[in-house]
């Protein structure tokens, strides 16, 4: 499973760019932009083909659920603490995040996936994840309930190792955003995983 993580601002040709990258079988994207407001996101998703919509995973204005069919929540784990997930159960399918194997291995059968980070260190945040040891400890994974997707640092010269060490899916983030062809990148990405 490949995944991306829209940048946190709207970039020029973005949504050109997520409908071709859905074209050529991106799973699911994570709209994730948490400075912009309700009209803002309305105007994101419309630019967005509606028969992608049910692969969209929102990250904040839940209450656009109904308006575009939209059926997945990414919740990150201070709001997993909180418990605001609680409203979702059994009505849609929730994903979280996690820093460590711990915490993954302590999640409930209500969560689809988590991301684990920073699997690598990252590209879009210079210095974050150096060193991390999230990679090394995978072995200790004992949940067998909850997917696994590695976050952080992915490009498509460590994306076929990321599913050698037993993820069940990667996120793509800097890698994808931070290049100058981000579907270039995308494409590279998923050719890597299907040729193995």
């Amino acid at each position: 499973m490949i995944l991306v993580i829209t940048p946190e601002i709207i970039i020029p040709n973005e949504s050109e760019t997520i409908n071709e990258m859905f074209r050529e079988g991106l799973d699911l994207l994570h709209i994730r932009k948490p400075w912009i407001n309700e009209e803002e996101m309305i105007g994101f998703i419309n630019c967005i083909d509606h028969i992608f919509h049910p692969q969209l995973v929102m990250h904040s204005h839940h209450d656009l659920r109904k308006q575009y069919g939209v059926s997945r929540f990414h919740f990150r784990e201070e709001d997993r603490k909180q418990e605001k997930y609680q409203p979702f159960i059994n009505k849609s399918i929730i994903s979280t995040s996690v820093h460590d194997i711990q915490s993954f291995n302590t999640l409930g059968k209500e969560w689809e996936y988590a991301f684990i980070s920073p699997f690598f260190p990252s590209i879009s945040k210079k210095g974050y994840g150096v060193d991390s040891t999230v990679k090394e400890n995978l072995k200790e994974r004992n949940n067998p309930n909850v997917k696994l997707i590695a976050l952080g640092g992915i490009d498509e010269n460590h994306i076929q190792e990321v599913f050698d060490l037993g993820a069940d899916g990667v996120a793509l983030l800097g890698a994808v955003w931070e290049s100058e062809e981000p579907l270039n990148i995308f494409r590279k990405c998923r050719k890597n995983v299907l040729l193995s």
